[in-house]
């Protein structure tokens, strides 16, 4: 099977790439350059490519300058729309559209499944929902899978790449009090998640989180308990907005999200225990 990847140079685009060709497929990556380029040229890469990914998107925790906001918006809804747009001019068109969103569409406080769900009323929610949007607009043709992903933990990047160190000395703790909801997902779920949906030809919205309900504390002190090391350093709401301003909301609130689609079709979790995912990559 061809495979083309939007973002196939950030962690999960590197490890998703990893995983399909030692599944036999070919991948062909994206880059700045094929998005900002002449449509004709992207719809050649498009050939006979029977599954497109996107995972492009500029860093979410930031200071949020305008000019920052504009990048995030950017780099997620225009690399869509420009996909969208050259799928549809294609002549041969895939059968398959995977288009990466996030948990923060979702609002706060409650519980959400893709079926059961509230939509959050702020920056990125509003960025999640014109970047879902846009992946909707692709051919009649073309299948759409919406993947909503929570916080990714793996050790090769990603969040906890950079929290490893200031626990390992000693120095983690809660963020802003740690009551906002965490959900995540280890990176061999994560991938196995991709392959999953698409060797079944699944479309719809699918949420990419572990089936565990957490919160920032808990996630705390699970991570203080693997490496060993006390988790009593909070980290307090004021002190990131400081460094990050408006761009602190992205680690100040949180949202709780269970994967009820993908349980339903009968995908099983390597790591469905916060306690087990941790000790996992702390001890790669």
């Amino acid at each position: 099977m061809n495979v083309l990847i939007g973002g196939s140079t950030g962690l999960v685009g590197r490890k998703l790439t990893e995983a399909l060709i030692r599944s036999g497929h070919k991948v062909t990556g994206l880059s700045r350059a094929d998005f900002s380029g002449p449509e004709a040229a992207l719809i050649q890469k498009l050939g006979k490519v029977e599954v497109v990914i996107n995972l492009s998107g500029a860093p979410i925790v930031a200071r949020w300058t305008e000019a920052h906001k504009k990048e995030i918006i950017d780099s997620r809804i225009l690399t869509t729309l420009k996909l969208v747009n050259a799928m549809a001019s294609s002549a041969v068109r895939p059968r398959l559209f995977i288009s990466a969103s996030a948990v923060g569409i979702y609002a706060e406080g409650e519980v959400f499944t893709e079926e059961n769900a509230k939509i959050g009323n702020n920056f990125l929610a509003d960025v999640c929902k014109l970047w879902e949007g846009e992946a909707r607009k692709s051919p009649a043709d073309t299948d759409v899978a919406i993947f909503r992903l929570g916080v990714v933990l793996a050790r090769e990047g990603g969040a906890l790449q950079k929290m490893l160190l200031p626990f390992r000395l000693g120095l983690g703790g809660p963020v802003a009090g740690g009551k906002q909801g965490f959900s995540w997902i280890h990176i061999d779920d994560l991938v196995q998640a991709f392959l999953f949906v698409i060797e079944k030809n699944l479309s719809g919205v699918f949420n990419l989180t572990s089936p565990e309900i957490t919160d920032n504390a808990s996630f705390t002190k699970a991570l203080g308990k693997a490496v060993k090391r006390p988790a009593i350093f909070p980290v307090p709401a004021f002190a990131l907005k400081l460094v990050f301003g408006e761009g602190a909301s992205a680690l100040t609130s949180g949202q709780k999200v269970l994967p009820y689609r993908l349980q339903k079709e009968g995908f099983v979790f390597q790591f469905p225990k916060l306690k087990e995912a941790l000790e996992d990559i702390v001890r790669k």
